[in-house]
C-alpha cells in the first residue's frame, strides 16, 4: 500500500523549505543528508518552516522491503526505474537494462518492469500530491548513490506542480555533474550544490528569505551553480564547514513520524545514521606511488569533500545517546569512509560507558589494532566492514592500500574470535592484475576459510579516482562514460554529461578469465562456512584451549571428523605469540636460545596444516581462543 506523509505540512512561517529525499537510500535509515541539513538551517533560521519527507521510504513500504532492498542494491536496477518515468522513449531499453541485472536476483526475477514503473510511478505521483509544493519557497533534494534519476524525475513532478518553487539540487551523485550540461537538460532545475551542502543551502535560503517579494536574482554563491550563471565546474569553489563542532545532531523527527503512521505490520526498529567525520584521514594522509591523488587507487568517495574533519569523541558519543534516547532505538550505524584512529578510542570508551545495548555498524582500515577492536566489541560493534579488498601484497600495494595480506587475515580473525560480523570486499578484475597476484590470492584464501567469507565485488572505474586520473599506469588505455548511460538516457546527455561510473578499454577479458579461479574459490568457501555452521553448531571453525603448559588446537572439517592437535613448551609459546603478525625475527629475540632452523621448521609445519599462515618470513597463528570468543 502507498502512504502520504501522516500530517499534511502546512506553512505558517514567513519561509518555507521542503527537503526531500527521493528512492534508493536503504530503507531503514532516515537519511543523514537531509537531516544534517535541517538541523543546520533550523539552527540558523528558527522562524522559518522546514520540513523533511523520506520519499523512499514511502516507496519501500508500498512495493514491499524486500524487493526495494533488492533493487536498492545495484545501481543500475535502481536508475533504470525513474529513468524509464523520465523518457518513456527509454523504457524498453531500460527494461532490458532492469531485466539483465534482476536474473541475479531471486526475488526480482518474476518482477514485470512495466508494472513496476507505472507502480512507481502512482506511488510517486501521490506522495508528491500529498504535498502543498505552492506554500513552499525552496525546494532541496539530496542526490546520492542510486539517487540520480529519482531526483530528477522529482524535480520535474515538484516544478510542474509549483512553477515558481525554487529548486536546487546537491549531494555525492553530483560531484563532476555541476554545471551548465544539466542546466540545458533539466530546466527544472534553479540551483545545484557543489560539495557540501549546509553553507551553500544556508546562503541561498538567506538570500531568498531577503528578496522574496523583490525577486532580484541570487548573487554568486561560493559552492552554487546557478542556471542563469554559465559556469564551468572550476568556477565554483566548495564551501564546507571548516570545523565540524558547530554542528548538531541531524533531525529525523519526520522520518519517525512517517515510520509511525505505517500500518503496524509494516513498522520497524530503523537504525541511525551518525557521522563522527568527514572526508577520510588515509585520502588526505597518503599519496599513491602510481599517481600525485591520494588515498586507495579505485576509490572516488572522496570528490564532495575538501580535506578531513572529525568530530570531538564526547561531542560524537553525546549524539549517539541523544539520538537513541530520542527514538528509542539502539541500532547505529557510522556514515565515516573510515571511522577515525584519533577519535576511536576516546569515543568508544564513552559509548561503553553509556551501559546501553548498543549495536553498532562501522568501517575501519585493516590495519586497525586488536586492543582497539576489543574497546569497539565492549561499547557495542556488531558489525564492520573493513577496507581488505585483496588478499595479495603486490596487489594491495598497487592499491595504495598501507596495508598486507597478512594484516587482512588476522582483522578477520580478531573479528571472528569477537563476533564481529564482517561484510568485507574482495575486489576481482583489477586492472594490470597478474597471474602472481591470483596465485597468492588463491594461497591465502586457503587459510581465511576459517572466518567469515569476503564478499567478491568486480573492480568499476569511478570517475575521479586515482586509477582514472592516471590510467595508464595501471594499464588503461582509454576512459569514457559506461554504455549502460547510453540505455537510460538521451544519446546526448548520456555522451555530455561527466558520469561518475565509467568504462574503460584495457584487460577487461583477460582479467575476467584470470580471476574465475578466486571466484570459484570464494563461493566454495562460502558453502563450507555455511555449511560448517548450519543447526546447532556454534562452535570456532578453528580454536584452541590453553591448558596452561600445552595447548590443544581443534580444526573444524566440512563432511569429516575434527582434527585435533596438541602443542607444548616453546611450541605453545610461540603459537601464543604469533596470535598477531610477528617475523621470524621477532621470535628468535621473544624467545632466545632457539635456533632458526629449528623455529623455522616448526612454523612450515604449522603453515603446512594451515594452523598457521605466512607471507615471506612473516607469521599469524589462526586459531581463535575458546576462552575469550564472543
Amino acid at each position: 500500500m502507498w502512504l502520504c506523509y501522516p500530517v499534511k505540512p502546512e506553512i505558517h512561517a514567513p519561509f518555507g523549505v521542503v527537503l526531500i529525499s527521493a528512492p534508493w537510500p536503504l530503507y531503514n535509515r532516515p537519511s543523514v543528508q537531509i537531516g544534517a541539513l535541517k538541523s543546520c538551517l533550523t539552527s540558523c533560521f528558527p522562524d522559518i518552516s522546514i520540513y523533511t519527507h523520506h520519499a523512499y521510504l514511502q516507496v519501500a513500504e508500498s512495493i514491499g522491503y524486500l524487493v526495494y532492498q533488492a533493487i536498492s542494491e545495484r545501481t543500475w536496477l535502481a536508475e533504470a526505474v525513474y529513468a524509464a518515468l523520465l523518457f518513456p522513449e527509454k523504457k524498453t531499453a531500460a527494461d532490458r537494462l532492469f531485466q539483465r541485472y534482476a536474473s541475479k536476483k531471486t526475488v526480482l526475477k518474476k518482477i514485470n518492469f512495466f508494472k513496476l514503473v507505472e507502480d512507481i510511478r502512482t506511488i510517486t505521483e501521490k506522495i508528491l500530491s500529498g504535498i502543498s509544493f505552492q506554500e513552499f519557497h525552496l525546494a532541496g533534494i539530496s542526490v546520492c548513490l542510486c539517487q540520480l534519476s529519482a531526483s530528477l524525475y522529482f524535480a520535474r513532478c515538484i516544478k510542474r506542480q509549483a512553477p515558481k518553487i525554487q529548486v536546487v539540487l546537491g549531494g555525492s551523485s553530483l560531484s563532476g555533474l555541476c554545471g551548465t550540461p544539466l542546466f540545458r537538460f533539466f530546466p527544472e532545475i534553479d540551483f545545484l550544490v557543489h560539495g557540501e551542502g549546509e553553507l551553500p543551502l544556508t546562503h541561498i535560503v538567506e538570500h531568498l528569505i531577503q528578496n522574496k517579494e523583490r525577486h532580484q536574482p541570487v548573487p554568486p554563491i561560493k559552492g552554487v551553480f546557478q542556471r542563469e550563471m554559465f559556469q564551468s565546474t572550476e568556477d565554483v569553489t566548495f564551501d564546507q564547514i571548516p570545523n565540524l563542532r558547530s554542528l548538531s545532531s541531524p533531525d529525523y523527527d519526520d522520518y519517525f513520524a512517517l515510520l509511525k503512521a505505517l500500518p503496524p505490520e509494516n513498522r520497524f526498529f530503523p537504525t541511525l545514521p551518525v557521522e563522527a567525520s568527514r572526508g577520510c584521514w588515509w585520502h588526505r594522509k597518503t599519496i599513491s606511488p602510481r599517481s600525485r591523488r591520494q588515498g586507495c587507487a579505485f576509490c572516488n568517495l572522496n570528490l564532495q569533500w575538501r580535506g578531513y574533519r572529525c568530530k570531538d569523541p564526547g561531542q560524537a558519543a553525546k549524539e549517539v545517546d541523544h539520538l537513541t534516547r530520542k527514538h528509542r532505538v539502539l541500532s547505529v550505524a557510522f556514515t565515516d569512509n573510515i571511522i577515525p584512529p584519533k577519535l576511536s578510542e576516546s569515543l568508544f570508551e564513552e559509548l561503553a560507558a553509556h551501559g546501553k545495548d548498543y549495536h553498532f555498524f562501522c568501517e575501519l582500515r585493516a590495519d586497525t589494532p586488536k586492543d582497539l577492536l576489543e574497546r569497539m566489541q565492549r561499547a557495542g560493534v556488531k558489525e564492520v566492514q573493513i577496507g581488505i579488498e585483496a588478499l595479495s601484497t603486490p596487489l594491495l600495494n598497487r592499491l595504495n592500500k598501507g596495508t598486507c595480506a597478512l594484516q587482512n587475515l588476522e582483522i578477520m580473525k580478531h573479528c571472528e574470535k569477537l563476533g564481529m560480523i564482517s561484510i568485507s570486499n574482495l575486489i576481482l578484475y583489477f586492472p594490470g592484475s597478474d597471474a602472481a597476484d591470483v596465485a597468492e590470492t588463491l594461497r591465502l584464501l586457503d587459510f581465511a576459510k576459517p572466518f567469515r567469507p569476503l564478499r567478491t565485488v568486480s573492480f568499476w572505474l569511478g570517475r575521479g579516482s586515482p586509477v582514472w586520473e592516471d590510467p595508464a599506469s595501471f594499464g588503461i588505455h582509454g576512459a569514457y562514460n559506461h554504455p549502460d548511460y547510453q540505455r537510460l538516457f538521451p544519446k546526448a546527455m548520456a555522451k555530455e554529461l561527466p558520469w561518475m561510473v565509467q568504462a574503460y578499454r584495457g584487460d577487461r577479458t583477460h582479467q575476467k578469465r584470470l580471476w574465475r579461479p578466486v571466484k570459484e574459490s570464494v563461493k566454495k568457501w562460502k558453502k563450507e562456512y555455511e555449511r560448517l555452521y548450519e543447526g546447532s553448531e556454534k562452535d570456532p571453525i578453528l580454536s584452541f584451549s590453553d591448558g596452561g603448559e600445552f595447548l590443544i588446537i581443534r580444526q573444524r572439517r566440512p563432511g569429516a571428523s575434527p582434527l585435533n592437535h596438541r602443542l607444548e613448551g616453546r611450541s605453545r609459546e610461540i603459537y601464543l605469540y604469533c596470535d598477531s603478525v610477528r617475523s621470524i625475527q621477532e621470535i628468535l629475540i621473544q624467545f632466545k636460545g632457539l635456533s632458526k632452523e629449528k623455529v623455522a621448521r616448526f612454523l612450515e609445519l604449522m603453515v603446512g596444516k594451515r594452523l598457521m599462515a605466512n607471507e615471506g618470513s612473516r607469521y599469524l597463528s589462526l586459531a581463535i581462543s575458546e576462552r575469550f570468543r564472543c
